[in-house]
């Protein structure tokens, strides 16, 4: 009987669980939670089958068609999404030099226009000017997951690099890393709601991967370490041990 009662318990605890997650689907407010919360709602098919991405930009600061194209494979070569659509909106908002994660947070909530649904899940991005208001002064910020389906791009700071000539032609294959890493933070890397099969954690330095050929390798986020680190032709892939934790995940 006491066995009996403990089963009928865990399941009516996964009922309410259930029930509260579609209620936050309802109410608009599944995109509130922390960095890593909806790892695998976005790599799996098992609850949104469909995925749309929310891309607002800043006047000038307009991602590229080749970076959104990169974006739109990485996201299928990464999750089990039937359909992937990405809209990309100018907004006219007050620009400042320099945004907080609590300013950029604002900005989305009133700007905001797509949210998941019942089969959907909706993530939003946003292009800005301006810089991080954490920078320090040797270490620029480029970009940051700060929600469980949302990311900024610091497109001026990017930009940057082909300004100072830094990067010239690779300035597209930075963004497309960038953008890359930051929604590998939504997906749940490193040890952010996709639980790590083989220690690879750079816990020193963040959610980020101990290998340095791996995409969530932590000199990306960063100018001062990104100079060094960005030396190839081509955008770094994640590690197979990231790979492995995605796919144990929900994920391919």
């Amino acid at each position: 009987m006491k066995k009996l009662f403990k089963y009928i318990l865990v399941l009516n605890v996964l009922i309410i669980s259930c029930q509260s997650e579609d209620d936050l689907v309802k109410n608009n407010s599944y995109h509130l939670k922390e960095v890593g919360y909806s790892a695998r709602d976005i790599l799996s098919n098992e609850k949104f089958t469909d995925i749309f991405v929310e891309i607002l930009y800043v006047k000038d600061f307009k991602p590229s068609n080749e970076v959104l194209a990169s974006f739109k494979n990485f996201i299928s070569e990464r999750t089990f999404k039937s359909n992937i659509n990405i809209e990309t909106k100018l907004i006219d908002i007050p620009l400042e030099s320099s945004y907080s994660i609590n300013k950029i947070r604002s900005i989305e909530d009133e700007n905001r226009t797509k949210f998941s649904t019942e089969n959907e899940l909706a993530i939003f991005i946003l292009y800005l000017n301006g810089a991080s208001s954490n920078n320090e002064e040797d270490s620029l910020i480029l970009g940051t997951a700060y929600r469980n389906t949302s990311f900024v791009i610091f497109k001026e700071t990017t930009d940057s690099f082909s300004d100072s000539n830094l990067f010239g032609e690779k300035n597209t294959i930075l963004e497309s890393a960038i953008v890359r890493h930051e929604f590998s933070h939504l997906l749940g890397l490193v040890n952010v709601g996709t639980p790590i099969i083989e220690n690879h954690h750079d816990s020193a330095n963040g959610a980020h991967c101990t290998s340095e050929n791996c995409l969530m390798y932590y000199k990306m986020e960063r100018m001062n370490t990104v100079v060094n680190f960005f030396d190839q032709e081509k955008i770094p892939e994640l590690d197979a041990f990231c790979l492995q934790d995605l796919r144990s995940n929900g994920g391919r």
